[in-house]
């Protein structure tokens, strides 16, 4: 294990100024290249106590900066387009990059360490995405992964939307079917009298299997 000091706030782990143990892959890898640490040695323990107001005064300026960039970006909706796939599989994936990328066309100045994304997303749909943009300050955005600007406009209406497509659709099968029979007839009179007949009828038989 490896002693370290905190030069701020790690989830899950402490504080600016905590000493923590962890294990020596995560500090060489992670915690000490990044700069969120220092070896917990004598030296650096003095080090740190001497420059200890200046980071705490820095922390603070960049979490006031995080909290305006955040009022921003909160809830914001963003669209990115890939080939899919009938069964909507992206031929592909989508990553920290491209999540990075789309935010940033909007003049935001994200980091693609800063995407919380535990796994690329391979399937079409609509997804919850935490950034970090400070220790102390995540926000959530909506990204809407879609074949066309067209499919992520009916997949951001959800399943309201999809039912009046259905029903769209349903009609103008009505309409079709209602055209084609009118050309049975030699005048429209005589189709809404069959109409009407037929409606009828259906009635009546729908009434005879209700007494039966």
């Amino acid at each position: 294990m490896v002693s370290l000091v905190l030069l701020e706030r790690i989830p899950k782990l402490g504080q600016i100024g905590d000493r923590v143990t962890v294990k020596p892959g995560y500090a060489r890898n992670f915690l000490l290249p990044e700069g969120k640490a220092l070896r917990a040695t004598k030296e650096n323990l003095e080090k740190f106590e001497k420059i200890r107001v200046s980071i705490e005064a820095q922390n603070l300026e960049n979490k006031k900066e995080a909290k305006k960039v955040k009022d921003k970006l909160n809830n914001s909706f963003f669209v990115i387009i890939r080939s899919a796939s009938d069964s909507g599989s992206l031929y592909g994936s989508v990553t920290n990059k491209d999540i990075c990328e789309s935010i940033n066309e909007d003049k935001f100045k994200i980091e693609k360490k800063q995407i919380i994304l535990n796994k690329p997303i391979k399937e079409l749909g609509i997804y919850k995405i935490g950034i970090s943009l400070h220790p102390e300050v995540i926000v959530d955005i909506t990204l809407n992964v879609a074949r066309s600007l067209e499919e992520a406009e009916l997949q951001k209406k959800g399943k309201d939307n999809n039912l009046n497509l259905s029903n769209e659709v349903e009609e103008i099968k009505k309409v079709e079917i209602d055209t084609e029979n009118s050309k049975l007839f030699d005048n429209e009179k005589e189709f809404k009298n069959f109409q009407e007949n037929d409606d009828t009828e259906l009635n009546e038989n729908s009434a005879k299997i209700e007494d039966v």
